[in-house]
């Protein structure tokens, strides 16, 4: 069933003070707008919501395994976007990326054996692997031709003697969509490296480029096996409060070793969870796109408000975070400048990159449009 357009409204200004918001508490009590952690502003879809009232109204809500109809939506989603076949079995379901990326760390090699990744990166790829007794080894990415990409000669010397690569696809900060060429490449290193590669792709619903997503996985099918692939609808359709993701592991000896490092420390995903999860990925296209409409105007008027500035912004071409660099106003932290004019954002420092910070722009335009309206002096 798709949405109708009087359904769907992207203006509208919603309070979520008082709601036990993780993103708006944090400046309870402050004039300050929160454009921090990655949680927009947006209602969720009209469809997930019925199906979630339509679940409510049963009543019971005992323990529950995945529904056949949502390993059937979630294939039937993939195949329809990505053209990517995948097989029920190789589905393992967590209750959020974090855990996910935590036991992939755990489900590959041994106690201190490496793990690679890049920087700037989303900050739970630089805590999971010391928190599942691995060594991290990162290795900076660099900007040419006014784009984010890889120090392939870095990442060269890095690879020897690791044994998992973190790959977030599309980026978390910077927004790039990694061209095929260039997972055609990390897959060599891979290869020549005897790596797995464990891709979050949860913000692959999100491209803002014109182009289409290509899962890792799916770039080289004799290096399948050697992948654990992360997604989620919880970015896409603003659901992280209801916890639901899965893994995509083809190859059954690793996915059994998944399986093991999750038991008993990993719990279930809730019966609302996988409810809200078959609707977005059903009935919520119509709506998705809607959303992309907005959040491309929102990233072009980020863009022209900093195309003027001191401070560089690479416009993104994926999810709804700007990431800029803020060094002109403090070399290592500035932060508590843009907090100082009334808006909050993420410190580059968790990304391992000091002085650069990350905005939300999923948000209302006339939200944004006050956000920029205060930090125009930093500008």
């Amino acid at each position: 069933m798709g949405e109708s357009v009087i359904a769907i409204d992207f203006d509208r200004l919603i309070d979520r003070r008082g709601t036990a918001s993780e993103k708006w508490d944090k400046y309870a009590g402050r004039d300050i707008l929160p454009m921090w952690v990655a949680d927009m502003d947006f209602a969720a879809a009209p469809a997930i919501l019925r199906a979630l009232r339509q679940r409510i109204d049963h009543g019971v809500f005992g323990y529950t395994h995945v529904p056949a109809s949502l390993v059937e939506a979630a294939q039937a989603h993939l195949m329809a976007h990505y053209g990517w076949a995948i097989q029920p079995e190789w589905l393992v379901w967590l209750p959020g990326l974090v855990p996910a990326l935590n036991v992939s760390c755990r489900a590959v090699g041994a106690s201190d054996d490496v793990v690679l990744t890049t920087t700037p990166i989303y900050p739970p790829f630089l805590r999971v692997p010391q928190e599942a007794s691995r060594a991290l080894r990162a290795v900076p990415l660099i900007i040419g031709d006014g784009r984010w990409q890889w120090d392939w000669p870095a990442m060269e010397r890095a690879a020897p003697g690791a044994k998992l690569l973190l790959l977030s696809h599309p980026h978390n900060p910077t927004g790039r969509c990694w061209e095929e060429d260039e997972l055609k490449a990390l897959i060599a290193l891979a290869k020549r490296h005897d790596l797995i590669i464990c891709s979050d792709e949860i913000h692959c619903d999100l491209i803002l480029a014109p182009r289409r997503h290509r899962p890792l996985a799916a770039v080289d099918p004799d290096f399948a096996a050697r992948t654990i692939t992360l997604m989620s609808p919880s970015k896409t359709w603003n659901l992280a409060g209801l916890g639901c993701a899965f893994a995509v592991i083809p190859d059954r000896t690793l996915r059994s070793r998944f399986r093991r490092e999750m038991s008993h420390l990993v719990p279930p995903v809730g019966a609302l969870a996988y409810v809200a999860t078959e609707a977005a990925y059903r009935d919520g296209e119509f709506w998705r796109q809607a959303l992309l409409d907005t959040l491309r105007r929102n990233r072009d008027r980020l863009t022209q408000v900093f195309a003027d500035s001191r401070l560089p912004l690479i416009p993104p071409e994926a999810t709804y975070l700007a990431w800029f660099d803020a060094r002109a106003v403090h070399p290592d932290n500035p932060l508590p400048e843009f907090e100082r004019l009334g808006v909050g954002l993420s410190d580059g420092r968790d990304f391992g990159s000091p002085g650069w910070l990350r905005l939300n722009f999923g948000c209302p335009p006339a939200l944004l449009e006050e956000a920029l309206r205060r930090i125009m002096p930093l500008l």
